[in-house]
């Protein structure tokens, strides 16, 4: 909710402010009050400058878009019943990545989980029975192609080992420790300055009221005085000017206590955003790092699936019909003597 801002700057113990005035007319103090020109506005006891007023603010880390620049307003929750402060949302970013970095590991133990299946297969199948009476040439490449299936799967076992030690495990242990506590160690600090500065702000607030009250109740005596509705002495006088006098200055001293709290939240907040942007930066860094490792690990089974084909192939290019029909003809001929015509 949007709270009055304030601006009081004069003095509440001017003379000129206190001098008999006609009735129903507004006492120079207050009219100069009125007459301020509102350059700010308190959101939630927090003061920001209104649009348009005052020097233009400069970003503190330019085109960089830094957390340090765009999270000192509050938002509504999606369900917009309460608010969220900025520093709230950095923190569920936090804790987002956290989760989807386990989601990313859980993914890759899928992907370990195929590989795994996918050699034991493959094992499987290199042992096979099928057309292992293949003879010749084409039996070499054969039982070379079906050899190559258990050196493949070896391969894919190697690759789902290294997944698991490389990729699965470090996404999981990243910040597995305190990280959650960490984040709540922030979470508490920066609520408690908020705290502090919304206390702050209501102590403004009530002796903002208690120096319209005494200037009231100066100004009416004042009046009362003048036209001789009251038998109040001068030192009456004198005593609701000095009361007047002593919450303007408690109205400053509460004005001072809480633009030092909101400096203190502000530099709070600059450092532990500016922190948690880092540790965003380290995640995204190591999600990226280990990632790669993956496709790295890809190719080189790849390179290794290639290399074991190369055999396959060169095997199947000296496949020879020819030569496997002689292999073939020697050791299962039954006779080279051709019939001759029967004779008388």
């Amino acid at each position: 909710m949007m709270e009055a801002s304030f601006d009081t700057e004069e003095s509440f113990d001017d003379p000129s402010c206190l001098t008999p005035q006609p009735p129903g007319s507004v006492s120079p103090a207050k009219r100069q009050i009125n007459e301020v020109k509102e350059t700010r506005t308190t959101i939630n006891c927090v003061t920001f400058p209104l649009p348009g007023e005052g020097p233009e603010q400069q970003l503190l880390k330019p085109d960089e878009w830094s957390y340090c620049d765009y999270f000192w307003a509050d938002k509504k929750d999606p369900q917009g019943t309460t608010h969220v402060t900025g520093f709230e949302v950095l923190l569920q970013k936090q804790l987002k990545g956290k989760q989807l970095q386990k989601e990313m590991a859980e993914f890759i133990h899928e992907r370990i989980k195929i590989e795994e299946e996918y050699a034991k297969n493959l094992s499987k199948l290199s042992l096979s029975p099928l057309a292992a009476q293949e003879e010749g040439t084409l039996g070499e490449a054969w039982t070379q192609l079906k050899k190559s299936l258990h050196d493949e799967a070896e391969v894919h076992l190697k690759f789902s080992n290294k997944l698991h030690t490389e990729v699965e495990k470090p996404l999981l242990t990243f910040r597995c420790d305190n990280f959650k506590k960490d984040l709540k160690k922030y979470d508490h600090h920066i609520a408690d300055l908020r705290k502090q500065l919304a206390s702050r702000f209501a102590g403004v607030e009530k002796a903002r009221k208690a120096l319209a009250d005494r200037q009231k109740d100066l100004e009416v005596k004042t009046q009362q005085l003048e036209i001789k509705l009251s038998n109040k002495t001068e030192e009456d006088i004198k005593k609701a000017r000095r009361k007047s006098t002593q919450a303007g200055d408690d109205l400053m001293r509460c004005l001072d206590l809480y633009n030092q709290t909101q400096s203190k939240w502000f530099e709070e907040m600059v450092t532990t955003s500016m922190e948690l942007e880092k540790l965003e930066v380290e995640r995204v860094e190591w999600i990226q790092q280990h990632l790669r490792q993956y496709t790295t690990l890809r190719h080189e089974t790849d390179m290794f699936n290639q290399s074991m084909v190369e055999p396959v192939d060169q095997l199947l290019q000296n496949v020879d019909p020819a030569k496997d029909r002689e292999l073939w003809v020697k050791e299962n001929k039954t006779g080279d003597v051709r019939p001759i015509d029967l004779d008388i």
